[in-house]
């Protein structure tokens, strides 16, 4: 890594922590470069609007969701045991320490779901990548006969997706301490109606 990109690399790993707290629109340059040690300017200079900087917070977000919850899934013997190591880690992504306010794609979704735009078009394909992963993890799961041959691989990533919605929502705004215990409810039952007989 060159000293530039580890000086990106630092600016995005702060405003990835601020915008999961104060939302993509609450990102401030100011508070970014007493936070990093830089001059406005010179922070600026790397994205040259905020606008950039915005999408690029929500790259870095995909990356280490990449990292954190799909290469280690992958791992997992395909079918069901790969379907539950993804939902594990997705649980684990939502608690993820260097996303303090939880997930920022969730939050976005929220921020940004009247706004469009070039951000709201980058979220749109992150989350659209996000939910591709169940999709394609159900299909597999149908393949190695785990899931029933008319399951809706869609309908799948579609109510997983909303569960994680859910459980940011109990967890984050109601502080609910069954969350967790929640989460895997619903989930249990979602799975469970997708086993083959």
């Amino acid at each position: 890594m060159t000293r530039g990109s580890d000086t990106r690399d630092t600016i995005l790993a702060s405003a990835l922590a601020n915008a999961s707290e104060v939302g993509l629109e609450g990102l401030s340059i100011g508070n970014l470069a007493r936070q990093t040690g830089m001059s406005k300017s010179g922070l600026f200079a790397h994205f040259g609007s905020k606008e950039e900087l915005q999408i690029q917070v929500l790259q870095r977000a995909a990356d280490l969701f990449t990292d954190s919850v799909v290469r280690p899934s992958i791992k997992a013997p395909r079918g069901e045991p790969r379907v539950r190591q993804l939902l594990e880690r997705y649980l684990e992504w939502t608690n993820n320490k260097r996303i303090p306010g939880g997930c920022v794609f969730m939050s976005a979704s929220f921020e940004l779901d009247d706004r469009p735009g070039p951000v709201r078009d980058a979220l749109v394909g992150h989350v659209e990548s996000l939910r591709s992963v169940f999709r394609t993890a159900a299909q597999i799961a149908i393949d190695e006969g785990h899931f029933r041959a008319d399951l809706d691989p869609r309908q799948f990533a579609f109510e997983v997706h909303g569960v994680v919605l859910a459980y940011h929502v109990q967890l984050r705004l109601f502080d609910d301490v069954d969350a967790r215990d929640r989460f895997w409810s619903a989930l249990d039952r979602i799975v469970a109606s997708a086993k083959a007989d």
